[in-house]
């Protein structure tokens, strides 16, 4: 493969952190060094010599630093071939080449999240370092391109025999600096977008890429694209999976609208909620939650809205499970569950901050906002004769919260803050109700004075007729069928109280 010796270095970079190894690989080659304001005081300070761009272009940086490094005698060095034509042109100008460009660009997400002065945040979309990158990686037949600190130290070992990189070594930074850009770019874009209301286009990249064991199912690939750790800190266990992946963001999901008043626990399977509970103690949250279905807890994801003492850990130790999420763990928990070594244990930082969301479908996108409404007591029209009790609302409000975060068609069963059953991703809402039934009378459970919860509306009485056989005596439904009027009358005959939200929650 075609090698070149990197005899000169341009290095710009907003951040100075990790530069000694970058620099001692190139002086060890006696690369020629250009740099501009704090990076060139930051190499001299280091002890390596250095040239000003300045002494290239011939101007100061002008206008408060935006302009630098935008002229001729700087891309000319950077985008020249190494061709007669283009060689005899630099000659003629007296314009170096530059065979190794070094760019850390202004960091406009992190100034972004951190303040809200738009003058403080355009100050930080970078101009200059973005082309420098642009130039190199487009030239990379010629020229070599660092675009993150990530890479310092691997460009050092590389450099460090013989000084030159390789066309495959020097195609690979390019890739890498072209995904670089169109990062920064599309931040750039997603910020002005939010700001005016207009979006053109649609855009989603991240820098952090986590390859995955395999996909969905073994024979397909996989990867994670975002920052995990923004989410989730994982303590111990194996790596998580793609199947992981998705089951974790669902509880944390579910769990983010859950209050955190008291020690909630919930158990799911297939991003589904097989068992979900509040108690006084988070040892008695789990117990309630696996008891609402503990054959499809096997396996399944666990997820805690307080520390995990040791007498939660004892009580769930001795079950197969994939993940445990909580907040923090007792030290001497912590030590038991972490027993079985592939046990995925994750400490629960912030639940996702995005406020919309996609996935892929015939060759495109679809988005949408995220269902971040969660149902409250304000929000609630009686709809019959009778209102629910205190306990019962506080029970339809809960059974709200688990039919949003179930798949539809689906009808959630619940008494005294535990869910009894739940029937979901069913073709009729009458089978997701029969499905609930079954469920909770097959753990034991007797549903005399336990609620209901629908995550759309009754075309029907027909479940509300099945529910107070079964012996359910309220009712939640979002309401607007042309039928409404029958299910209500209904209740009112048989003294059932339903609420109405005005809000639906498919959930595909």
């Amino acid at each position: 493969m075609t090698s070149i010796k990197v005899s000169s270095a341009l290095i710009s970079v907003f951040d100075k952190t990790g530069l000694p190894v970058l620099l001692q690989a190139l002086a060890k080659h006696n690369v020629t060094l250009y740099s501009t304001g704090g990076t060139m005081r930051e190499i001299e300070r280091l002890g390596y010599d250095v040239t000003a761009v300045e002494s290239l272009t011939g101007y100061p940086s002008i206008l408060d630093g935006r302009v630098k490094t935008l002229h001729p005698a700087v891309f000319g060095g950077i985008l020249a071939r190494r061709e007669d034509a283009h060689l005899k042109q630099l000659n003629k100008y007296e314009i170096p080449t530059i065979d190794l460009v070094v760019v850390d660009l202004y960091p406009f997400e992190e100034t972004v999240r951190t303040t809200s002065d738009e003058s403080a945040i355009i100050e930080k979309i970078d101009i200059g370092g973005v082309s420098l990158l642009r130039a190199a990686a487009k030239n990379y037949k010629d020229v070599a391109v660092i675009s993150s600190q990530k890479q310092y130290e691997s460009v050092a070992q590389l450099l460090d025999a013989e000084g030159s990189l390789t066309l495959e070594q020097r195609r690979d930074l390019a890739v890498a600096s072209f995904a670089m850009t169109r990062h920064y770019d599309s931040a750039i874009a997603g910020y002005f977008e939010t700001q005016t209301g207009k979006t053109e286009g649609f855009a989603h990249h991240s820098t952090e890429r986590t390859v995955l064991r395999y996909g969905e199912n073994p024979h397909q690939e996989g990867a994670f694209y975002g920052n995990l750790d923004d989410v989730v800190k994982q303590i111990s266990g194996k790596a998580m999976s793609y199947n992981n992946l998705v089951d974790i963001d669902a509880a944390v999901n579910l769990m983010a609208d859950i209050d955190d008043s008291m020690p909630s626990f919930a158990i799911l399977k297939h991003t589904n909620a097989c068992g979900v509970a509040r108690r006084s103690t988070v040892e008695d949250a789990y117990k309630a939650a696996l008891a609402g279905d503990p054959i499809s807890a096997f396996g399944g994801i666990l997820i805690s809205n307080t520390e995990i003492d040791l007498q939660a850990a004892e009580a769930m130790h001795d079950l197969f499970f994939e993940v445990l999420i909580a907040p923090s763990f007792a030290a001497d928990a912590l030590e038991l569950l972490t027993k079985k070594k592939k046990r995925i244990i994750l400490e629960l930082r912030a639940a996702p901050s995005n406020k919309t969301m996609f996935k892929s479908l015939l060759g495109g996108v679809i988005v949408q906002d995220v269902d971040s409404k969660v149902d409250a007591a304000s929000s609630l029209t009686v709809a019959t004769k009778r209102a629910p009790s205190d306990q019962e609302q506080a029970d339809l409000l809960f059974a709200s919260i688990c039919a949003k975060h179930l798949k539809s068609n689906t009808i959630a069963l619940i008494r005294d803050n535990q869910l009894l059953g739940m029937g979901c991703g069913q073709t009729s809402r009458v089978d997701a109700l029969k499905q609930a039934i079954v469920k909770a009378k097959a753990f034991g459970f007797d549903l005399q004075g336990s609620v209901m919860a629908s995550d759309a509306f009754f075309p029907f009485s027909d479940c509300v007729e099945i529910a107070h056989e079964a012996g359910i005596t309220a009712v939640i439904q979002p309401g607007g069928s042309i039928r409404d009027k029958d299910s209500i009358a209904f209740c009112d005959d048989n003294n059932m109280a339903m609420v109405m939200t005005g809000t639906r929650h498919f959930k595909h």
